[in-house]
């Protein structure tokens, strides 16, 4: 590890520098690396394994409402019977289960799974949500096998994008139980061999507890509903669609939170007018006193519990598939985001490379 001052904090970190991709290799060599699940984390992180010289097979149901993940592992060349089987069957090959499926899935298969437990065997997540409320899963591994989570910062597709373009994605990374004593080598080689741009230390709590948060506050739920309100305010007070999606989106996306990724939100600021500049850092604190409360109360109910309860009921209904595909449509067909399918559409395109 390394010592990298964030803010004036320093934190130990692991990089591709100190932990290569050929060091991954070596750790790995004599595994069986499994991905049970070939959803949008599975997917990805398996390509990126396989791209970076891992053996790795996959466990996915294919009749159903699986057969559209088994497909598209055939689609990406995983070959039924040589390095694609079904569930149960994957299990018992690997010597390293990576458990992405969804979490109520997990829940759901979790006693099939752990049948297929060995000594010596490794159990790795990316996501704390199984262990840490394991009185509503009734996830709890056996105590003579390594326990590990490696939780990239962002989505299987930016997980894979990234790895394409060469760039990565930051990771968290943590060993609950070391039965074997080489429990921390084998979450550090799979943060690097799934693509980890750097990782850095975590506990499983630590990881649900942030990652439950962001998803419902800035990341997804705080974002869409502060940009839905913002636009419905402009429309209310006659502002075409075209001019309250490219005053609420598009110079979002397009422009400044680009700047924000090259260096920093004062840099941002610093880019903008100094009209634009004044008025963003008085309203900053309104914004913040108004949604701390609400923050706080966020925390408060996915440390207790409460957040995740919601969601294995909600996901275990009959017909929660129709309902979550509703819900999107509903989304997607609002007017913000059909005025958003055209502005998209009226982008210059942007110019091909020459070969």
């Amino acid at each position: 590890m390394v010592k990298i001052d964030f803010g004036g904090v320093l934190e130990d970190v692991i990089t591709r520098k100190e932990f290569t991709v050929q060091k991954a290799q070596e750790v790995l060599k004599d595994e069986v690396v499994v991905s049970l699940g070939y959803g949008i984390q599975g997917q990805a992180q398996s390509l990126n394994m396989r791209d970076n010289g891992i053996k790795v097979i996959i466990g996915q149901e294919k009749e159903g409402v699986f057969k559209k993940e088994w497909d598209k592992a055939v689609a990406d060349g995983w070959v039924p019977g040589e390095n694609l089987f079904p569930l149960e069957e994957a299990a018992k090959k690997g010597t390293l289960k990576m458990f992405l499926l969804t979490d109520a899935a997990q829940k759901a298969l979790w006693p099939k799974i752990k049948a297929t437990l060995k000594k010596g065997d490794a159990l790795y997540f990316s996501h704390g949500f199984s262990i840490v409320y394991k009185e509503q899963t009734g996830v709890i591994p056996p105590a003579d096998i390594d326990v590990i989570l490696v939780a990239p910062k962002g989505s299987g597709t930016s997980v894979r994008r990234n790895f394409v373009d060469g760039s990565g994605i930051n990771c968290s990374f943590v060993v609950h139980q070391d039965a074997t004593g080489k429990a921390m080598d084998r979450a550090k080689a799979l943060g690097i061999a799934i693509g980890g741009g750097y990782l850095f230390p975590t506990t499983f709590e630590k990881e649900v507890y942030s990652d439950l948060t962001g998803e419902r506050g800035t990341l997804m739920g705080a974002l869409a509903g502060i940009l839905e309100a913002q636009y419905n305010t402009l429309r209310a007070n006659g502002h075409s669609p075209s001019e309250a999606f490219n005053e609420t989106v598009e110079e979002l996306t397009q422009s400044l939170i680009r700047l924000v990724d090259e260096n920093d939100m004062d840099w941002m600021y610093c880019n903008c007018s100094e009209t634009a500049r004044i008025g963003a850092l008085r309203w900053k604190e309104r914004f913040r006193s108004a949604t701390q409360p609400v923050f706080d109360s966020l925390y408060e109910l996915v440390a207790a519990g409460e957040e995740t309860r919601i969601v294995l009921e909600k996901s275990k209904a009959p017909d929660y598939r129709q309902k979550l595909a509703d819900e999107l449509k509903e989304m997607g067909n609002s007017e913000m985001w059909r005025a958003g399918t055209t502005v998209r559409s009226l982008r210059p395109e942007k110019p091909k490379k020459q070969e």
